[in-house]
């Protein structure tokens, strides 16, 4: 087994170093959400914590790690006989981001259940966790289905399994963490809600840190061993100290002060539901324990909210987590006074001992891993030509001033209008992509539209079909009393149809001939309103934009559509408008995403108003790179932006080279009068 990284030796991260032990004493808090960019180890930090659990004692042979002194009566291995106790290290247990399902609440063998009438049950992995650690690394890029199951064991302490009708139940307690970096993708405000706190890790950017942290992991790269014997009286140190807290943690008492200050923090920061006030009283309670104490003090509710509301604050996905703290404090004074009316003295640092050799703590966000983000956001490229200033001076719109510092015909960013509720566009046909919200496709969950034999482990079982098989052979095979003699060959295994997530790749029109304001603020709105479309129906985005003479690829496909929000927001306009340009750098996106994933279908959206200028035949040429997206079957929509007396149908006209739709900015909202197609595939059948 290979040495692990000592948790006592990690730099800085105080915040989560202090959440992961609050858990550790009080398993109750319901878990770590671990936030940051990539490189300061938060896997490490975690992984390191599972070393420092004192040793739980199991009854010798369960699968389910079952308490000597308290066994589970349901216990699928049960029941249990007195005296055969052991003892073994609390486990970490990983949960792989393609775990399937099975993989994660068990196995049911039903051609067994329904032959022999037995339930032959393979644990999962929540049932080799229980009383340990549940690690979910990139917690954010795991399938919401599963997520739901893993956090509504965590609630409930026990995991069901049931497989049409036969249902094993067992306990699955265990200290959840997960770790996520959110330009990957964020997790939808339900399952942040179900994280007891959130800690925010970024990389030090102080010189002395940052050389700390590299000495000690070349050391422990050099020789794991070695290294770890070094911090070998610390970790027992704190070991002991964790033991010491949850010994103490049934004695600490939460006084009624306290109470009101917790609820009116969460009623002043307005808080959905009530979760978040109990995560702040066991969060508080495990911090009086962790200093020794037996009352909670006014420090102890503040860190408390620190720890446990700022994930709870977003009110749409573009919100970054985050908490006022002057706010904080103010809300403490008015009820019950600050943190120095307290008795009792400051707590000692809640990381416990600090390393012999070097600083340990600058702030809530040391970094562990010491590998420094990659530079800042790119700028949009500068407008190198003429605009087209016609259209905006015929509709009497104003143009914006210059950005300070842009090219030639550049204006500066302009704020997008108000998001509202889109119409669904969906991709046509039946797809077999990644769980989502968006298109038709074939899903482990839906409803069921058929059966087929199995092919390799049954996972889904169609019982009709199963019976429809069996039945013609019941005589022949000697059926003499009330049970179905059932055979492999016999079992159907189930087909469902739901709905999957998509790319949808957006190219937008940033030339000359969209930058008058009013008409680019309501552009970016309804692009802003598709991007929280596509959160919700747990979509991948891409951002292409075209202006001047050329195209750009503003941000690659990703999960994060947070990012794509913070991009757009950016976006300057001006310039020529090469239409063909942008559709060609579009196909180009999608066909290197075609390569990455080909099971996730791509959804265009072109935002643009239909002109096309710059070079010979610029309508022509544009034409002919619609025809290439044509060609390949890509799903497509124009956002038609014309607005004015005049208009002149181009953006109809690219709709159907594309062999998609056009929607004007007023018909792709949900409460339009208009009656417009709710899916590409419409345009199929008129076609």
């Amino acid at each position: 087994m290979s040495t692990r990284y000592p948790f006592t030796a990690v730099v800085g991260m105080d915040d989560l170093r202090l959440a992961l032990l609050l858990n550790a004493v009080s398993p109750a808090v319901g878990g770590v959400l671990v936030r940051g960019e990539k490189g300061t180890a938060k896997s490490t930090a975690v992984r390191a914590l599972a070393a420092l659990l004192p040793e739980v004692s199991v009854v010798a042979g369960c699968r389910f790690s079952c308490d000597p002194a308290a066994p589970d009566p349901q216990c699928p291995d049960g029941p249990h006989e007195a005296g055969t106790a052991s003892s073994r290290p609390a486990r970490m247990v990983e949960l792989p981001v393609g775990a399937s399902e099975d993989r994660l609440v068990g196995a049911l063998d039903i051609e067994r259940a329904l032959a022999e009438g037995v339930k032959a049950f393979e644990p999962g992995l929540l049932a080799s966790a229980h009383r340990g650690i549940l690690y979910v690394d990139e917690v954010n890029l795991l399938h919401d289905h599963l997520i739901d199951l893993l956090l509504d064991a965590a609630a409930m302490g026990s995991s069901y399994v049931e497989r049409e009708g036969v249902s094993v139940r067992h306990a699955a307690r265990f200290l959840l963490v997960g770790t996520m970096n959110p330009e990957e993708g964020e997790l939808r405000p339900q399952l942040l809600d179900r994280f007891g706190l959130t800690v925010e890790v970024a990389a030090s950017r102080e010189p002395e840190q940052r050389v700390e942290v590299v000495r000690r992991r070349l050391a422990y790269d050099d020789d794991p061993a070695a290294f770890a014997a070094r911090w070998a009286g610390e970790e027992a140190a704190l070991r002991e100290r964790i033991v010491a807290a949850r010994t103490l943690l049934p004695a600490v008492t939460l006084g009624d002060a306290a109470l009101r200050q917790i609820a009116a923090i969460c009623a002043a920061f307005e808080v959905d539901g009530m979760r978040a006030d109990i995560v702040m009283a066991r969060t508080a309670t495990a911090l009086a324990a962790w200093a020794g104490r037996t009352d909670v003090t006014s420090d102890d509710v503040r860190q408390a909210a620190l720890l446990a509301l700022p994930h709870r604050r977003r009110r749409n996905p573009f919100d970054a987590p985050g908490l006022d703290e002057d706010k904080l404090d103010e809300t403490l004074e008015e009820f019950g006074g600050g943190s120095g009316d307290d008795p009792e003295p400051e707590p000692d640092g809640p990381d416990g001992p600090d390393g012999p050799d070097g600083p340990d703590g600058g702030g809530g966000g040391g970094g562990g891993g010491g590998v420094p983000p990659q530079g800042g956001e790119p700028e949009g490229p500068a407008g190198r030509e003429t605009p087209e200033q016609a259209p905006a001076e015929a509709s009497g719109e104003p143009e914006p001033a210059p950005a300070p510092g842009a090219g030639r015909g550049e204006r500066a960013p302009v704020k997008a209008a108000e998001p509202f509720r889109t119409k669904v566009l969906s991709v046509p046909g039946l797809g077999e992509g990644a769980s989502g919200r968006r298109s038709r496709a074939r899903t482990e969950h839906g409803r069921t539209t058929g059966a087929v034999r199995p092919r390799g482990a049954l996972t889904k079982l169609h019982l009709a079909a199963t019976v429809r098989a069996a039945a013609p052979h019941q005589r022949a095979r000697g059926r003499s009393g009330p049970g179905l003699v059932v055979r492999r060959d016999d079992l159907r295994q189930a087909t469902r149809e739901g709905r999957e997530g998509n790319l949808v790749l957006f190219a937008v029109d940033a030339s000359g001939s969209m930058a008058a304001r009013q008409r680019m603020g309501a552009v970016k709105g309804a692009v802003l309103s598709l991007l929280l479309d596509a959160y919700q129906r747990r979509d991948k985005v891409g951002l292409v934009t075209f202006r001047g003479s050329a195209a750009d690829v503003a941000l690659p496909p990703t999960s994060s559509v947070d990012a794509a929000a913070a991009r757009l927001e950016l976006l300057p306009t001006g310039g020529r408008t090469p239409l063909a340009a942008g559709l060609l750098k579009a196909h180009d996106v999608l066909r290197v995403e075609r390569l990455r994933d080909p099971s996730r279908r791509p959804l265009l959206v072109v935002v643009t108003d239909g002109r096309a200028t710059g070079g010979p035949e610029p309508l022509a040429l544009a034409a002919r790179a619609a025809g290439l997206h044509a060609a390949e079957g890509t799903a497509s929509v124009v956002i038609d932006c014309e607005t004015g007396p005049v208009r002149l149908g181009l953006a109809g006209e690219l709709a159907r080279n594309l062999g998609g739709t056009a929607v004007t900015l007023d018909e792709l909202r949900a409460d339009s009068i208009a009656g417009l197609v709710k899916d590409v595939q419409a345009i199929r059948r008129a076609a």
